[in-house]
């Protein structure tokens, strides 16, 4: 007779008594934080002079004279998934997943506050009076800027792959599939990186293919008890 996929046991807390309230904060505060990201770099772009949709990434927002707003936003956002991180090294324990799938989001968090750090370097016209095409010398904020994001994208693409093997174990294929698809397309703009559609095709994986952390943090969020 089949048995029922196992769930998420009952967070506890650091005392060791159930503390479903906090983990499943802690989850949700991680799921929100993509959005929100999406929302304010999008919102940005719509009004920062100069900046294109179709040639810079948000990262270029942290420039000029309202760059704070972007790196406060990278910084909030690294913060949140560092936060869903300890939700899930609690939701999880003793589960499949456990102790790679807590990490890589911790490291995705660690990748986003680094972008926020180190800035970009200007280029490609922006901001005003930036040269109209790649920098001729990467300066060394910039360097760990790419770093940062480098991190952050192979820690994500690995965490796509934990939870679909987790979601195999537990006989949610729907799932699993989503969690492998995901993984595969998140590579994408890496190969497609230093072309004419890079950047668009970045814009295109971080909105389908980043939203995934949002899915399954509130996936797990929903079967904490």
């Amino acid at each position: 007779m089949a048995t029922a996929p196992t769930l998420p046991r009952p967070a506890t807390s650091t005392t060791g008594t159930p503390d479903p309230v906090r983990v499943r904060r802690l989850l949700c505060l991680g799921a929100l934080a993509w959005p929100l990201f999406l929302l304010v770099g999008f919102t940005q772009a719509l009004i920062r002079d100069g900046f294109d949709l179709q040639r810079h990434p948000f990262s270029m927002l942290s420039l000029g004279g309202l760059g704070w707003i972007q790196i406060a936003t990278f910084v909030a956002t690294g913060l949140a998934f560092l936060a869903a991180a300890a939700g899930l090294r609690t939701a999880l324990r003793g589960e499949r997943g456990a102790t790679w799938g807590p990490r890589l989001f911790g490291l995705f968090g660690i990748a986003m506050l680094g972008g926020g750090v180190f800035v970009a370097d200007p280029s490609f016209g922006f901001p005003a009076g930036a040269p109209s095409g790649a920098p001729p010398v990467i300066s060394w904020h910039g360097a760990l800027h790419g770093v940062a994001f480098g991190v952050g994208a192979l820690a994500l693409i690995a965490a796509c792959f934990v939870f679909a093997r987790r979601f195999a174990a537990l006989g949610r294929r729907g799932w699993a599939l989503y969690s492998a698809a995901n993984g595969v397309l998140l590579f994408v703009p890496m190969a497609a990186m230093g072309t004419d559609v890079g950047v668009v095709v970045q814009y295109v994986a971080a909105v389908l293919g980043w939203s995934w952390t949002s899915a399954v943090l509130a996936h797990l969020a929903k079967h904490v008890h």
